[in-house]
């Protein structure tokens, strides 16, 4: 069943939210309009502990209401919402996603979903208990070149994936608007971890499409360059146990590019990305004695694909994320696929932590049902 349009309210006006979220929202209900579809989202109402923020929140979106704290926002408008869009920094999250949660509203929630285990396993159970749909922006998911990658792998081109590696590379953190504590991601209190909180998630639900499969173990190192400026690190490197492979993933703010490089290597064939570049390399057998002798050559194809990597709002990317929401509302998948990788993701990162301090030390990982 359909569901009419979602009335939603934006906890959060920052750079996401402000170059992302709302811009992808206002172009998706332009399209609609343009090609004579009903509108399937608005939003009504904005908070923002930042008076400058909220000015500016009032010029983007003149029709809604605007709050100084999600409390009265909920307090005002929770009666006449559908959902809320959580964009605020990750130390708040739990707390207002279990208050829209209690009020009756399904959330779409930035990533990482929370700081810590026990709050991510508090969402998906009160997801269950109040019947509201539970969701995580993981948009990487819906990169251009990432849906090529998946069409590849499912076309059996490849053969099996038994090992990935993603490489993250940034030359800063990202920068949060100046208006608000622009490096609030370096800090602890805000964050809850540098750059596997910010950026890790990306890189673990990749790994689990694309290896078919959830880690069981983790192994990790980090370092903080900069330790009497920011508490948090600013590189880091992991390797994930699969059932039927490995995963490597990198991650620093400390490159001299920004950029992504990915490999995925196939019983068949391998891809090979870098930005918006691919390869894609296909086994061919021959008459050759062995492989050092001929046994084997490789058709090499190269593709081009637009991605906006170099876009951190990932403005192009939110609508088919949305859709998935949408979905998951419309199907009542209140803690469903998503949600319960998103849990996952912050295992990964918790005992990446773990195992950081303890001299790489691997560390098994569970996981939820």
């Amino acid at each position: 069943m359909k569901t009419p349009e979602l009335r939603g309210a934006l906890i959060g006006y920052g750079f996401i939210s402000g170059k992302g979220h709302i811009p992808a929202y206002l172009s998706r209900s332009a399209r609609q309009i343009t090609d004579g579809q009903p509108r399937d989202v608005r939003i009504v109402a904005v908070a923002d502990i930042c008076e400058k923020r909220r000015e500016l929140a009032r010029k983007a979106l003149p029709e809604a209401a605007v709050y100084p704290d999600y409390q009265s926002l909920l307090r005002a408008e929770a009666a006449n919402l559908d959902f809320v869009d959580i964009s605020t920094p990750p130390c708040d999250h739990a707390k207002i996603a279990l208050a829209a949660m209690e009020a009756g509203l399904h959330v779409l929630c930035e990533k990482p979903i929370t700081t810590s285990l026990e709050e991510a396993k508090a969402l998906l159970e009160k997801a269950r208990a109040t019947k509201r749909v539970f969701f995580p922006c993981h948009n990487y998911k819906h990169a251009t070149v990432v849906k090529a990658i998946r069409e590849i792998i499912e076309s059996g081109r490849i053969g099996t994936v038994r090992s990935v590696t993603l490489s993250t590379f940034r030359n800063t953190h990202a920068k949060g608007v100046t208006e608000w504590k622009t490096d609030w991601r370096r800090h602890l209190e805000y964050s809850g971890g540098g750059i596997a909180m910010d950026h890790g998630s990306h890189s673990f639900y990749l790994t689990f499409e694309w290896l078919g499969a959830y880690p069981t173990a983790v192994t990790a190192k980090m370092s903080n360059l900069e330790p009497m400026k920011y508490d948090t690190e600013d590189n880091f490197s992991t390797v994930l146990t699969f059932p039927n492979g490995l995963a490597h993933c990198h991650l620093t703010w400390t490159a001299g590019v920004r950029k992504v490089i990915y490999t995925l290597q196939g019983t068949k064939g391998a891809i090979t990305v870098d930005d918006d570049d691919m390869q894609i390399a296909i086994q061919e057998q021959t008459d050759g004695p062995d492989v050092a002798q001929g046994a084997v050559k490789w058709n090499f194809e190269k593709r081009t694909i637009s991605s906006d990597w170099m876009d951190a709002s990932h403005v192009t990317w939110f609508n088919a994320l949305f859709d998935r929401f949408k979905e998951a509302v419309e199907t009542n998948d209140f803690a469903g696929k998503e949600a319960k990788e998103a849990y996952r993701c912050i295992e990964i990162i918790t005992k990446a932590y773990e195992s950081a301090r303890n001299g790489c030390k691997e560390l098994a990982l569970g996981g939820i049902e």
